[in-house]
């Protein structure tokens, strides 16, 4: 077998950027894009190949793609969607335009990437595209109502097309992480910033014992490093006949057995606690 080629989206730091260094260790062609230039340019500097996507931008997602199969002489063996971040807050006081755009990084902007590599995959006859998801694409939890949103929808799109591309030689595969370490918690208490008028809301005392309690900068429980969900692209990439799903940390497996196990009231009130 010749150097197999993927492309990781969201590789300035955390998943995106362990996967990519990981895998080019291991012999494979690494395409790991950016959404800001100068994140590509310090890639570029430590010898990875990054084009520049920006899921909020579509319009960023053709060059990139014809950058990536320029370099390959046509073809892609993996895809890694893996950008996202969340908005924390209350559902009624999350700005519907906030979740659009939520929307526009976490899922859109995936699905026309997908839908972009597709044709490639199509004519090479295989390929592996891999959704990273998480342990709330799976179960609701308070607080986090957009991130929730757009990771449900993520699921649901990414079972549909796993089924419609049956006997293509196309895999599509979910992998579920719970609490890992990156810069998720930091990027989130921006946008909340950004977009949650927090005082002004009915349930501003709740704001204040939340706010509190998820400032502090140690790891949470169970809380696993990045190259937990790295083990688990690989065993994606590598098995001959892959799972739809992948778990990552504990919770995620908690989370998957208690939803089968208990019914849904009961669920809320233990996922209610948060």
């Amino acid at each position: 077998m010749g150097q197999r080629s993927i492309l990781i989206t969201g590789c300035s730091t955390g998943i995106g950027l362990n996967a990519a260094r990981t895998l080019r260790d291991r012999g494979w062609q690494v395409f790991a894009a950016c959404r800001k230039p100068e994140d590509c340019a310090r890639l570029q500097a430590e010898g990875l190949t990054a084009p520049l996507i920006d899921y909020e931008d579509t319009a960023t997602v053709a060059p990139a793609l014809a950058q990536v199969l320029a370099a390959t002489g046509g073809t892609l063996d993996a895809l890694f969607n893996n950008g996202a971040y969340a908005i924390p807050g209350l559902v009624e006081d999350l700005p519907t335009e906030a979740l659009r755009l939520n929307f526009e990084a976490n899922l859109f902007g995936w699905h026309e990437l997908t839908r972009q590599v597709l044709p490639v995959m199509r004519a090479q006859g295989h390929g592996r595209i891999v959704q990273n998801s998480s342990v709330l694409g799976m179960v609701a939890m308070p607080w986090r109502g957009a991130y929730v949103a757009t990771k449900f929808a993520l699921e649901g799109l990414s079972d549909t097309l796993r089924m419609e591309l049956r006997g293509t030689g196309i895999h599509v595969v979910l992998i579920e992480p719970g609490p890992i370490t990156s810069d998720f918690r930091k990027n989130a208490r921006a946008q909340f910033d950004r977009w949650i008028d927090w005082r002004a809301s009915a349930r501003a005392d709740d704001y204040h014992l939340e706010i509190t309690r998820h400032s502090s900068p140690d790891p949470v429980t169970f809380q696993l490093g990045p190259e937990a969900v790295t083990a688990k692209l690989i065993t994606a990439l590598d098995a001959r006949s892959p799972r739809p799903r992948y778990y990552v940390t504990v919770p995620t497996y908690l989370s998957g057995a208690m939803k089968r196990a208990f019914p849904s009231r009961i669920l809320d009130r233990v996922l209610s606690k948060g």
